[in-house]
């Protein structure tokens, strides 16, 4: 919590979304999320726009039994958050990770913009 109001710091909202992303927490997590929050590809490159779509997004990726998102790094600036992150998860030639780069802008105690990085995957060994 910051010294000047009760809304969560940037830093706590940004994981409680990854908390309720790991725990596949559907709910917990658009409760998070602005109304209208975008999620982008960087730098531009649209992935959804509202609850709707976001729930549509986050229902899908939970199908996947192996999904978990490891915290490697964290800068905060203000009330922007960057996550590097590690992502366990299936993927067509197989289970592995990928390497991610997230980032947050929160407004008004929620996630309003969120763009991502797709690194590297790396598949497990056979």
């Amino acid at each position: 919590m910051n010294s000047i109001s009760s809304t969560p710091s940037p830093e706590a909202i940004v994981q409680a979304q990854l908390d309720a992303y790991n725990a596949k927490d559907l709910e917990a997590l658009l409760a998070i999320y602005a109304d209208d929050a975008e999620q982008f590809e960087h730098p531009a490159t649209l992935l959804a726009r509202g609850t709707a779509a976001l729930r549509e997004r986050f229902a899908a990726r939970f199908t996947d039994p192996l999904v978990h998102a490891t915290l490697v790094n964290r800068i905060v600036a203000g009330d922007l958050v960057i996550d590097h992150e590690r992502i366990r998860r299936s993927f067509p030639e197989g289970p592995g990770s990928m390497e991610l780069v997230a980032l947050y802008a929160v407004q008004g105690g929620r996630i309003a913009r969120a763009w991502f990085v797709f690194g590297a995957i790396t598949l497990d060994a056979a």
